[in-house]
Order: C-alpha cells, then sequence, then structure tokens
C-alpha cells in the first residue's frame, strides 16, 4: 500500500526554491556596529572574530561599505573616552554614538540608523543606569532615577539624527519615559524599537568585550529576565507594547524562538537581536572545521526568521549580503 499524499513530490531540488514558506532577505537584516572614541583606526574584537571596533572618523565610509552590500539599517553602539557614576557622556551632545551617528547620516542619509539606549558602556560600574542603595540591601540599578538618564540620552540620539531609538536597559517605565521626552522635546516621530523581553544571558560575555560594558558588583538579573521565565517574559513586552513601543524585540534569539513566536501575536512588528555568544559560537566551531559556517549561520538566521522576526539584528549581516549576492 502506497500513500496517497506523497509530500516528497514536491521536495525536488528544482522545485525547492518555488514552495519556500520562509526567505531571508537583506532587508531582514541589521547590523551592529562598534565605535570607539579612544582609537584612530579599526581595531578587531578578539573574541568576535571579524568584527570591529571602528574610530568615529569612521562611521561614514563603514556605513557607505553596509549600504553598498545591499543593507539598510545598522545599530550603533558607543565607547566613550571617559566613564562616570551618571553616564554623562551618553548624553553628551559631542559625545561617540552622536557623533558617529551624524557621520553616518552625512554619508548616507538614507541608510536606517538604529541607536541603543542604554548607560553600561558609560557608567564605570557597568551598570544600565544609576546605582544605588536598595532596600534589599546592597547596591543595584534604581529603576526611576535611571528612567530620567535614558530620556535624555534618547532625546540626545535622536537630535543627532538617529531614525529609531532604541532601548536596553529593561527598566520598568522605560518606553513611556522615552516616548514622553522625545515628544516634548520635538521628536514625536521617531520611534521606539525597545528591548523588551531581554534576557540575563551568559551568550552575551563577547558583546561585552567589544563595548567594554562588563559590571564590576554583582549581575543583571534584577532587571534582565530570568531565561526561564516565559509568561514574565510576555508580559514584559505587552507592557511596552502598552506604553507606547513601535517596535518589540527579543534578545538572545536563536535560543528563544518559543518566546518570539509569542511575542508575535502582540501585533507589532519584533526584531530578534542573534547575539555576540551566537555568533562567536559558530565562527569558533567552523573555523574548527566542526560547522560549515555558511550554512549553519543561514540555517539560524532562517529559523528566527520562521519563528517571527520582522528584523534580525545579527553580525553577519554583511556576510549575509555577500552570500546572497554569490547565489544571484
Amino acid at each position: 500500500m502506497f500513500p496517497e499524499r506523497r509530500l516528497r513530490r514536491l521536495r525536488k531540488r528544482t522545485l525547492q526554491p518555488l514552495f519556500r514558506e520562509t526567505r531571508l532577505g537583506l532587508s531582514d537584516l541589521v547590523m551592529p556596529l562598534f565605535f570607539d572614541e579612544t582609537i584612530e583606526e579599526a581595531v578587531p574584537i578578539g573574541s568576535m572574530p571579524g568584527q570591529y571596533r571602528y574610530p568615529v572618523g569612521d562611521a561614514g565610509a563603514v556605513a557607505e561599505r553596509l549600504e553598498q552590500a545591499g543593507l539598510s539599517a545598522v545599530l550603533v553602539f558607543g565607547i566613550p573616552r571617559k566613564k562616570d557614576a551618571a553616564a554623562t557622556a551618553a548624553y553628551d551632545g559631542d559625545g561617540v554614538v552622536q557623533k558617529s551617528v551624524a557621520g553616518i547620516k552625512e554619508t548616507c542619509p538614507d541608510l536606517v540608523v538604529i541607536t541603543d539606549v542604554c548607560a553600561c558602556e558609560y557608567t564605570d560600574h557597568g551598570h544600565c543606569g544609576i546605582v544605588g542603595e536598595t532596600c534589599g540591601g546592597g547596591p543595584d540599578l534604581l529603576n526611576d532615577p535611571s528612567l530620567v538618564l535614558m530620556q535624555k540620552i534618547a532625546v540626545s540620539h535622536a537630535r543627532a539624527g538617529a531614525d529609531i531609538v532604541a532601548p536596553s536597559c529593561m527598566l520598568d517605565g522605560m518606553v513611556q519615559a522615552i516616548r514622553t521626552a522625545l515628544d516634548g522635546s520635538g521628536f514625536a516621530e521617531v520611534p521606539i524599537m525597545s528591548y523588551s523581553t531581554k534576557f540575563a544571558s551568559a551568550y552575551y560575555g563577547p558583546f561585552r568585550d567589544a563595548a567594554d560594558s562588563g559590571f564590576s558588583f554583582g549581575d543583571r538579573t534584577t532587571y534582565q529576565m530570568d531565561p526561564a521565565n516565559a509568561r514574565e517574559a510576555l508580559l514584559e513586552s505587552e507592557e511596552d507594547a502598552a506604553e507606547g513601543a513601535d517596535m518589540l524585540m527579543v534578545k538572545p534569539a536563536g535560543l528563544y524562538l518559543d518566546i518570539l513566536a509569542s511575542i508575535q501575536d502582540i501585533g507589532l512588528p519584533v526584531a530578534a537581536y542573534q547575539v555576540s555568544g551566537e555568533y562567536s559560537q559558530l565562527k569558533a566551531a567552523s573555523a574548527l572545521g566542526w560547522l560549515d559556517e555558511k550554512k549553519c549561520a543561514l540555517e539560524a538566521l532562517i529559523c528566527i526568521k520562521r519563528a517571527g522576526a520582522d528584523l534580525i539584528i545579527t553580525y553577519y549581516a554583511e556576510d549575509v549580503a555577500r552570500w546572497l549576492r554569490e547565489e544571484q
């Protein structure tokens, strides 16, 4: 007895492209960039092979290279010359992100520039805002004083020319506070891409090397999400949607596809961040000959999109642009 339905009929190699349900395109990808105020030439990031810290003066040239590769969006991080407890460099009008954004927009005005709104790269303690003594005992991130700081940072980024601001600090009320500040400063049209469900992941290690954002005490589990909690993860994104977020985000991406699929149901566009650890482990395994880097990277990104991501922030963005061109 043979089956009447034969699913393999449509798996002929010539037919596969016609019936592929999920497709990865250049417009799906966002390239993260690190700009360092203390350097004069690009510096390789040791734990992230193929990635660099760039001097601020190279912002336009780097943006032009990515735009010519076919990418349409970047996410900008900054490493400042000075750090302090109040992260004052984060909202300096002449700060590293602000100058980098201006340089990018001057050279590539149509490239979409998203800026990370946080303080961990700018504080001398490495936490994502203002730290003080809490009722639980010991120092920790103070929520409401940190909201004021995020307002200043977001407005300064918008003033520099950012197309989208992306708060990543996981503070309660951060979207509403930033929306109020942007609207009150004449930037009502600037969207907010909220890192709405960001987990306290061990996969951020290489990023902390790249952005010089390691913390000097404790951890970030009092404000980032417990990887074990799915219901709470959904509530975080629902709260940010209610506060006025224009886009939501899940970070990391590949380990949390179930969360990504659930958050898609909220109805807002959803970004997913394939984080540094996800990138670096693929790089390491492929360097040892254990994995086919191109096939594994593309599979990972397709799965992220299949789960519901409208945008994928990935360090593979420029590589994917090259691979897609090669296939044409």
